[in-house]
């Protein structure tokens, strides 16, 4: 017997849509590469991992991972329905280590903010 498992649910909150529509107009290659990975994402949930997912350390949100294509990172975390909330977004070259200094606490804040409704699925 078989089984087939659904696609999990994958959303980008505002900011990152944002980013993702951005990058689609100034650079083709980069965001095909990360819709890849997105898609690789929401086809394998969070049995993907290295080199596309990685955990990250030094977080207050303990399941907090990074999407990771070339340079650019994106910081996500599985909520309590099974779905990849993608909280932040960018191009870590030239800041390998500032960027998640600046970014960590940021996913933390917005995930704070989907988990009390601040956020719509309306991009997923």
């Amino acid at each position: 017997m078989r089984y087939i498992r659904d696609a999990w649910n994958v959303i980008l909150v505002d900011e990152v849509d944002e980013w993702f529509v951005e990058l689609s107009h100034t650079d083709q290659d980069a965001s095909d590469a990360i819709a890849a990975a997105i898609d690789m994402l929401e086809e394998h949930g969070p049995m993907l991992g290295r080199p596309l997912v990685d955990s990250i350390t030094g977080s207050n949100v303990h399941n907090l991972n990074e999407l990771r294509v070339n340079t650019a990172r994106i910081l996500f975390v599985f909520d309590p329905t099974r779905s990849a909330i993608l909280l932040v977004a960018g191009d870590k070259a030239g800041a390998w280590k500032r960027w998640y200094s600046e970014n960590i606490p940021l996913a933390e804040d917005r995930y704070r903010r989907w988990l009390a409704g601040e956020y719509t699925e309306e991009n997923d």
